[in-house]
């Protein structure tokens, strides 16, 4: 499986636990997106530097080959991912702690 189904495939699970399962519907509020706004900067300036000066290194077959300062965009879909499913698994989890 490449890194480009496996990111997809990521964004898509992540949406689908936020908006049908935790049902915490972050992707609708404008704070994540200001928050994953933050986030996606610094993973960019991250990626730059470590893509940049060749230490993380991909395979071309397994990416689209699209990048933004040097890192694939694979790598902002598994990000997006990572931010979405733990801040939704953390909101859900803070609703639960103040109806006990």
């Amino acid at each position: 499986m490449t890194y480009t189904l496996l990111a997809g495939a990521g964004v898509l699970i992540a949406a689908l636990m936020d908006l049908f399962v935790f049902r915490t519907r972050l992707l609708l509020r404008a704070p994540f997106w200001f928050a994953y706004g933050i986030l996606a900067f610094f993973q960019l300036l991250t990626n730059a530097w470590l893509t940049g000066r060749g230490i993380v290194q991909y395979d071309e077959d397994t990416i689209l080959g699209l990048r933004l300062a040097y890192a694939p965009v694979e790598d902002l879909a598994f990000g997006f991912a990572l931010i979405l499913i733990t801040l939704s698994t953390w909101t859900l989890l803070s609703r639960k702690d103040k109806k006990l």
